[in-house]
């Protein structure tokens, strides 16, 4: 069975994030990128199920820029056999919309054939957690989505997804193929070694255009306008339980 992985190029989960000056989009200039910390668990997972027997081979797969190609490397590092890099220069006032990432994962699954589909379940950046149920929903496969842990029977052709659920956890059963995403208890994923990164640079990146998968990713939304947060106010220290409750009724309008 192949596993199929997507991963994102995002805005390092360390770094301060800031707004262009001219508010139309995040600045990502001279900022560090790395890889969505939900597609490392996705990518350790596959990884895994590989080891495990269930797979015999892992297949990551982005859109993004040129640049994108360094998430795939660490992927490739990680142990995926090889990718697929969907080139795509981002307009800031027309993002790159779920919709039109699953679409492009869609038509890479009707030319891979996996048997397995995992993702993040959402990316750190813009946390529309919208792109594994999509796709999903456009291939006509189920799904088990917020998976905290994930059991493949090759004899049965069937998936074992324990998923985090209000109050608890829900098992599901779900028939190959299907798609599954990751949360955060899934697993570790594991540091790439430098071995591994120099065998990563002999591992085949296919390059592609979403023309060459004959899938039309125009946005038919626009970023109006990007703000960062309102700064937060001061504290102040209050001497009586009367006073909190005074600014709580006729300053917060919260009593």
């Amino acid at each position: 069975m192949k596993i199929l992985v997507a991963v994102k190029r995002v805005v390092d989960y360390a770094v301060k994030v800031r707004v262009r000056p001219d508010r139309t989009a995040v600045d990502t200039a001279s900022v560090k990128m790395s890889m969505n910390p939900f597609c490392e668990i996705a990518v350790e997972e596959a990884l895994r199920l590989r080891e495990a027997g269930a797979a015999s081979e892992v297949v990551a797969a982005t859109v993004g820029p040129a640049q994108a190609a360094d998430t795939l490397r660490t992927a490739l590092a990680m142990g995926a056999n090889r990718a697929f890099h969907v080139l795509h220069d981002p307009d800031p006032a027309r993002p790159l919309l779920p919709l039109a990432v699953a679409k492009i994962l869609r038509a890479l699954a009707l030319q891979e054939n996996p048997g397995l589909i995992i993702l993040g379940k959402q990316a750190i950046d813009d946390d529309c957690n919208q792109t594994g149920q999509m796709l999903a929903a456009l291939l006509n496969w189920p799904q088990g989505t917020f998976a905290s842990k994930v059991v493949i029977d090759k004899d049965k052709q069937k998936a074992t997804v324990e998923r985090e659920v209000d109050g608890g956890t829900e098992t599901i059963c779900l028939d190959l193929p299907a798609v599954i995403t990751t949360d955060l208890r899934l697993n570790q994923p594991r540091y790439a070694t430098l071995p591994n990164i120099m065998k990563a640079k002999s591992k085949v990146i296919k390059k592609v255009t979403p023309a060459d998968l004959d899938v039309d990713i125009r946005s038919d939304m626009e970023v109006v306008q990007v703000n960062e947060p309102p700064k937060r106010k001061a504290g102040v220290i209050l001497s009586s339980v009367d006073e909190l409750l005074d600014k709580l009724r006729n300053e917060a309008r919260v009593l």
